[in-house]
């Protein structure tokens, strides 16, 4: 059975962002008004592009090589670029998914290996590491990733994690064994499945105590965070990295839609189903981080509770949690010593609501998983949901590999696509084993910060403007009135012409100004040169090929033309 390419765009679209990184990005950008950039991002950056991919791949039925050497030689390195930007991208996606197989794996123990610290080799206590941290702390950065100090500490490869990266790229074959054509039954599954979990995580995560708070806390708006510019930069990439947009693949699946397919509805639908899927899934993402803030504060105030109860030597339940910070503010005004000798914690539900990156997925949701009840199941479904995001998404990123591989040329036609996406997926993995090292996650944010990033606004803006410009507006529009019978109206218009090329080139400038106002460091050390270098290297290689493709046809053109003037 084979699905609808709109379900491949849809599958390729919503993805681990979804659940992972815009929650993250709503939470410390003052909830409710980070939505006023982000909607602005999509309304005039997100879906402009993603239905231009759309209509484009579409009307020439090519993938991104094709359709980028169509519309003129000069912009052939525009697909090269989307084909390498595809390959770095997957590495380091694929391995986000090993890390998912292993909390998968270890979600089977009971109880949940992250829910106590182990004990020392005398058996006499907790490992001192875990006893300082916390017990899902310990699992993640120890039991999970062995990480070391700093990025230049490599360390050795950690077997389980390439055993888990082994499956996950085993897994991205056998679903794209024969390219799209292959994938058909997997789509619906990896495409649906996410949206059932969420729900049952909607619906267990609005019964749990603290749940309102969590909801609070997402809705509320800060208006003041607006004025920051980072909020207006980081709800642009959100929308450009959520739907996916200039990795090729949007273009190779939409060259499998019929000619005369509505490529417009198309766009405006995935769009809005993208979005509203990260507005969906924070629901019971913040849901739950209430609860686990709430339990955290109780647990905090039932500390200080019975400190105060024994020095006092008070009636039990003489304090409770609702009358606590009146008897603290009675004993604190007649007795401010005996007060301060009990070193009582401040306790806080704001600052047990906060969280960051990574630890949004791995740390604080496994965190609060645990203090649920039939916890070992809720730890099953929530990450059987991320590898079902993740792995839609990778077929997309093979996708973008695949085809542009087959429009150069550099493999014979002889070849079965079996052996090509055995031999990609091969090389994928070999390369992506240095994400397992000790250091491997250091590495894996160096590429995601500058890989992921300013490689895509430069081939978005050539994409955009390529159309408009060399393609030309109006034989675009043509094509697409040709497909759904209708003339792009003044919003299509006006976005494509001025409003997408000048905010991505905003993004884009404004992006560059903040890497350049402070030197980043991952662990404990500086940022090294040499890895300065290899940063450096990972902006330039994708891009590199838009003006060197351009060069070459240009010396080709005035060479011909020499030799032609020479006869």
């Amino acid at each position: 059975m084979k699905a609808p390419p709109l379900f491949h765009c849809v599958g390729f679209a919503v993805g681990l962002g979804n659940v992972w990184r815009f929650p993250y990005l709503c939470q410390i950008y003052g909830g409710g008004a980070f939505l006023i950039p982000y909607v602005i991002a999509l309304i005039f950056e997100g879906i402009p592009l993603f239905h231009l991919e759309l209509a484009i791949g579409q009307r020439l039925r090519k993938g991104s090589i094709g359709v980028w050497n169509t519309i003129s030689p000069y912009l052939g390195g525009v697909g090269i670029g989307s084909l390498m930007v595809s390959f770095i991208v997957s590495l380091y996606y694929n391995t986000i998914l090993a890390w998912v197989m292993w909390y998968f794996i270890n979600s089977f123990q009971e109880p949940l290996p992250w829910s106590a610290c182990p004990l020392n080799g005398n058996r006499t206590g907790y490992i001192e590491e875990c006893h300082e941290s916390t017990a899902v702390n310990y699992f993640w950065y120890r039991r999970a990733l062995n990480i070391a100090s700093d990025i230049t500490d490599s360390g050795n490869l950690q077997w389980w994690l390439v055993l888990c990266l082994a499956i996950c790229w085993a897994i991205v074959y056998l679903c794209t064994i024969r390219g799209i054509e292959s994938t058909g039954k997997a789509i619906y599954v990896t495409a649906i499945f996410p949206y059932l979990v969420l729900t049952i995580f909607l619906i267990r995560g609005l019964t749990l105590p603290g749940a309102t708070e969590g909801l609070v806390y997402f809705f509320t708006p800060n208006m003041n965070i607006l004025k920051n510019p980072r909020v207006w930069l980081d709800a642009a990439t959100q929308i450009f990295f959520s739907l996916s947009l200039a990795f090729g693949g949007l273009i190779a699946f939409s060259s499998y839609n019929s000619p005369k397919n509505d490529c417009e509805k198309d766009a405006v639908t995935i769009a809005i189903v993208n979005s509203m899927t990260s507005l969906y899934a924070s629901i019971p993402v913040f849901s739950i981080l209430g609860f686990k803030a709430t339990t955290r504060y109780w647990d905090c105030l039932d500390r200080n509770i019975i400190g105060i109860i024994n020095e006092f030597d008070l009636p039990d339940q003489s304090i409770m949690r609702d009358n606590y910070t009146i008897w603290f503010g009675l004993l604190n005004t007649t007795h401010p010593k005996k007060i301060a000798s009990l070193k009582l914690r401040s306790c806080d539900l704001q600052e047990f609501l906060d969280a960051s990156g990574t630890g949004l997925a791995f740390i604080v949701f496994t965190e609060a998983i645990i203090l649920m009840p039939g916890s070992q199941g809720w730890a099953v479904l929530f990450f059987v949901m991320l590898f079902s995001l993740g792995l839609s998404s990778m077929f997309g990123n093979i996708e973008g590999i695949l085809t542009p591989l087959l429009e150069l040329h550099v493999v014979s036609k002889s070849v079965p696509k079996e052996v090509l996406s055995g031999v990609i997926c091969l090389v994928s993995f070999v390369t992506a084993l240095c994400f397992t090292l000790r250091s491997g996650s250091y590495w894996l944010e160096v590429f995601d910060s500058y890989a992921g990033s300013l490689p895509l606004l430069i081939i978005a803006f050539f994409e955009v403007t390529g159309v408009v410009y060399v393609y030309g507006i109006k034989r675009f529009s043509d094509d697409v009135k040709w497909m759904t019978g209708r003339q792009p109206n003044f919003y299509w218009q006006v976005s494509w012409r001025i409003i997408s090329p000048l905010l991505m080139l905003t993004v884009f400038i404004a992006f560059v100004t903040l890497q350049t106002q402070k030197q980043p460091s991952y662990g404990e050390k500086d940022y090294p040169a040499w890895i300065l270098a290899i940063c450096v290297l990972l902006v330039v290689l994708p891009c590199i090929f838009i003006p060197m493709v351009a060069f070459y046809h240009l010396i080709k053109r005035v060479l011909g033309r020499r030799k032609k003037e020479g006869t």
